[in-house]
């Protein structure tokens, strides 16, 4: 008799533990599934890049250990462009930018001094990206097949376009430089000379950043095509501004 009472009291305290457990479960679960309640956000961890500039101009510049990057800076380092950090090691605090995942901006810029490390820069405003062409926006340049200066159809009646070719660089006065493009064709041989009106800081910061290169393509924003007589004298071919540089 007493073992039958046992058994009994056994099998009502399992079959109430039973109950409080699916009675848990499913609140669990209807809180899950309540309207309005969103689950709290995993924490994202900061990335951290260490070593010395090689390359800066502007508002970008080039870490090694950042390899794939361009970081960008939203604002001045003590009031200076980027170039200020070349040679110099450095710790960059940041993310990757939302629209290009080839740009990461600077939250925070730290030089080291001695055996410590010096703030030198913390963004205060949302990252607004400058004069950069993403790699979707350059599909948008087509290569330009220019096989002679006086042929003009070959670029005329295009508002954007692609060439491959060795940037000239001459010395205008006072500090200012001017840019001419030497067009290559298939086989390396020179057709023309694309005058540059202007070049972004971009264009400017990736050609120094390739500077083991001489020939890129470069993506231009096409102007006025240069008198047929003067064109036939000295193969200049077009005004252009250029808004990028690079080996593709």
């Amino acid at each position: 008799m007493m073992r039958q009472k046992e058994f009994a009291r056994i099998v009502l305290l399992s079959v109430l533990a039973l109950t409080v457990a699916v009675a848990s479960a499913g609140a669990a679960q209807e809180a899950q599934e309540q309207p309005g309640q969103e689950k709290p956000a995993a924490a994202v961890a900061e990335t951290v890049f260490e070593g010395v500039v090689k390359v800066g101009l502007g508002k970008y510049f080039y870490l090694p250990s950042a390899k794939g990057f361009d970081i960008f800076i939203q604002g001045t380092v003590e009031g200076q462009d980027a170039s200020s950090l070349e040679g110099k090691e450095v710790r960059v605090k940041g993310a990757l930018f939302k629209d290009d995942p080839s740009i990461f901006i600077a939250d925070s810029i730290d030089i080291k001094e001695g055996n410590q490390y010096r703030n030198v820069f913390t963004r205060t405003s949302e990252a607004t990206v400058e004069e950069h062409v993403g790699a979707s926006q350059r599909q948008e340049f087509q290569a330009l097949q220019i096989t002679r200066a006086d042929k003009s159809e070959d670029w005329q009646g295009r508002e954007k376009g692609k060439v491959y070719g060795k940037l000239e660089t001459k010395n205008a006065g006072e500090g200012q430089e001017t840019y001419a493009i030497a067009v290559l064709d298939n086989q390396g041989k020179e057709v023309g000379t694309v005058l540059v009106d202007s070049a972004t800081t971009y264009a400017k910061y990736y050609i120094r950043k390739l500077r083991l290169f001489d020939r890129f393509w470069f993506y231009l924003n096409i102007k006025d095509t240069v008198d047929f007589r003067v064109r036939r004298r000295t193969r200049e071919l077009f005004h252009a501004d250029m808004l990028f540089a690079g080996l593709y």
